[in-house]
């Protein structure tokens, strides 16, 4: 299965929205460390969630570029796509 931005996207939302402590009104744009209050920790554990859930490894040299959902869901698309 071809992942495309959107759909990873989604799939990241759905997963932030199963937190109670993150806003319900989240979208793509979401800057995840203002928007959803995380820390540099949350960001890893969860990054890390996701690469578990699509099977993937997100170096870290390029979380640094990674500021929002949709940024995460490019970064995992084009992992995969490389890969």
């Amino acid at each position: 299965m071809s992942e495309t931005v959107e759909s990873v996207s989604a799939l990241i939302i759905q997963k932030l929205l199963a937190n109670p402590k993150v806003p319900r009104d989240i979208d793509g744009n979401c800057k995840i460390m203002e928007d959803l209050a995380f820390d540099s920790l949350a960001v890893m554990n969860f990054v890390m969630e996701v690469e578990d859930t699509l099977d993937v490894s997100v170096p870290l040299d390029k979380l640094a570029d990674i500021r929002t959902i949709n940024d995460l869901a490019k970064c995992i698309v084009d992992l995969k796509n490389k890969g």
